[in-house]
């Protein structure tokens, strides 16, 4: 039987590519791959000769001004995003990768804090030709980001965020599972029956949405694969309180947080603007 979510899947790759943006792998280091799409225009086709084949495709520096799209925890980047990607192409040179354990993107390391996974995002944008770029990053994707601008503020030059925090404390994660009736964050986030799909769509969703079961069990099949480091990736993104750096921020930053937002409430955000981020220019919407 075609797995209903896989066939849509297919068909959100081939509009992705309408709009102008292709697949690409990139090694940032033996034993990690990172999956992005590309804009179509950079990447160069080798060719074959007679007597040689032809070697991977390679990437040319973008044109036009840089937007990276960092996906949330349950989806990958296209998936996450494909709504903003038509809108954007016109007038950016779109980037949308994979992290590390969704959709292609695969390490051998043992590292899964979001410290790596910005670690190697930067690399990766690094390998093909990006000097600056904005990025914009949802739930997770959020985290990665901030971590991203702090680390390299020399690539990233400034930051949207939507639905997050710079960085989940132990304090923020227990009040957040606890009010939503969960246990943890892997028991929302992970789930392994279609009541745990139907929870996770309930939270991450304003309007009520309803789809039959069999969309639900095809969703689990395709969007849940790494189970196991996905995992390991929410314990290693929780961080003590004390443990907490207030890092300064040199860049733009704009923070979307809707007031209905289930997971993170606007007076998180409001405080995070007004107590922990130092930057110089910030926007709340």
């Amino acid at each position: 039987m075609v797995n209903l979510v896989a066939a849509l899947r297919s068909l959100l790759y081939g509009l992705v590519k309408m709009a102008g943006i292709r697949p690409h792998t990139i090694e940032i280091e033996p034993g990690t791959v990172l999956s992005i799409w590309v804009p179509s225009e950079t990447i160069q086709k080798p060719k074959k000769s007679k007597t040689t084949e032809a070697s991977a495709d390679s990437t040319a520096k973008p044109t036009k001004p840089v937007v990276v799209l960092v996906h949330g925890f349950a989806a990958d980047g296209i998936v996450t995003w494909q709504f903003q990607v038509g809108s954007l192409t016109k007038k950016y040179s779109v980037y949308v990768p994979d992290l590390l354990f969704f959709g292609g993107s695969i390490t051998d390391s043992s590292d899964r804090s979001p410290t790596f996974q910005a670690e190697c995002l930067a690399k990766g944008l690094r390998k093909l030709g990006i000097e600056k770029c904005t990025v914009v990053g949802f739930s997770y994707g959020g985290m990665v980001a901030f971590k991203m601008a702090e680390l390299y503020p020399d690539l990233v030059e400034a930051l949207a965020v939507s639905g997050s925090v710079v960085a989940m404390t132990d304090s923020i994660s227990r009040a957040t599972f606890s009010r939503l009736g969960f246990n943890s964050s892997a028991e929302l986030l992970l789930p392994t029956t279609v009541k745990g799909c139907r929870a996770l769509l309930k939270v991450g969703a304003h309007k009520k949405l309803w789809f039959p079961d069999r969309f639900h069990k095809d969703f689990l099949e395709v969007m849940f694969n790494n189970r196991k480091e996905r995992g390991e990736l929410l314990e290693g993104l929780v961080v003590s309180n004390k443990d907490t750096n207030i890092p300064h921020f040199p860049q733009r930053i704009h923070l979307l947080l809707g007031e209905n937002d289930q997971i993170f409430k606007l007076e998180v955000a409001r405080k995070m603007k007004e107590e922990v981020l130092t930057c110089p220019s910030i926007w709340l919407y």
